[in-house]
């Protein structure tokens, strides 16, 4: 394995920055103005300012090229701000850092709600800083009263709506584990799936009085109709997946033989260690778990 320290993607300090001399790459259209997105985050540069620096490359005296931060420049230009706090990039890739960007599930913002209540910050700062309102952030804040530990490590990192929550706390604890084993394993985190399997739910699994033997007999047949409907496209998919599984597994052969001839040749192996670190080491884990073993794994230089 190489002994060559990794080179880091940013300068260690954040530097203050005027907007007129970054350049930004993309325009921000009409349509990222009317959203939702783009409303909040007015919303918080106006009543919090800049949390997260822009990220940006040096390209030579007063000429900074803008990688990441695009609709925050935008805004902080419209309500005018000046300077902004920035991060030096060491590389002008900008593809690197959106493309892995996911929205924050519910179960993480409603700890991140709490760690700001900590700090104190009022809900009523919060709903006008994010432009939402405060029946919101406190749905956010009661997110998990009445949900069972099990359901919160089960469900943690999915991207769920918040009002599934409130389905799931009309069931009891033993219940609930199963619904959101349901969720996962269908890969479904609905409003209305979470409604159906409340519905077929037994009344003494239910939190709270039971409902009417005839009124829970009427809502489960609706529901289980729902579950069925969901099955047959489960089971779709299943079978499209067997169809197209011989192919798959010969195409996948053939690349992988290839990549094998190709990562033997050392100058190309050493190309990918210095210049696609993250991808040399996935393509030699696809080789070794197709039985192939990879020419120096780990080592991309001689």
């Amino acid at each position: 394995m190489s002994s060559s320290a990794v080179k880091a993607a940013f300068e260690k300090q954040i530097v203050e920055l005027p907007l007129e001399i970054i350049v930004p790459q993309k325009e921000i259209t009409k349509g990222h103005r009317k959203g939702d997105f783009y409303r909040q985050l007015t919303a918080s540069l106006k009543h919090i300012g800049l949390i997260e620096p822009l990220v940006v490359y040096p390209r030579g005296p007063g000429d900074y090229l803008l990688l990441e931060g695009h609709m925050r420049l935008e805004i902080m230009k419209s309500i005018g701000i000046k300077e902004a706090k920035c991060l030096l990039s060491t590389d002008d890739e900008a593809y690197t850092y959106n493309r892995h960007v996911n929205h924050i599930p519910a179960i993480a913002q409603h700890f991140m709600l709490l760690e700001a209540l900590k700090t104190g910050l009022t809900e009523e700062r919060i709903a006008t800083a994010l432009d939402v309102s405060l029946d919101s952030i406190r749905l956010r804040r009661d997110l998990l009263n009445g949900i069972c530990p099990e359901v919160v490590q089960i469900l943690i990192n999915k991207a769920i709506s918040p009002q599934v929550f409130g389905i799931l706390r009309k069931m009891k604890p033993i219940r609930q584990i199963e619904a959101a084993e349901h969720m996962v394993a269908g890969g479904t985190y609905t409003i209305p799936f979470a409604k159906a399997l409340l519905a077929v739910t037994k009344p003494e699994m239910l939190e709270g009085p039971a409902a009417s033997s005839k009124k829970w007999q009427a809502t489960s047949m609706a529901a289980r109709s729902m579950l069925e409907e969901e099955n047959e496209f489960l089971l779709r998919d299943l079978k499209s997946v067997e169809e197209s599984y011989g192919t798959d597994v010969l195409t996948l052969t053939v690349a992988c033989a290839y990549l094998d001839r190709l990562l033997k040749n050392p100058k190309i192996e050493r190309y990918l260690a210095r210049h696609h670190v993250d991808i040399l080491p996935t393509l030699q884990k696809l080789l070794s778990d197709n039985g192939l073993k990879p020419a120096n794994p780990g080592n991309g230089e001689s």
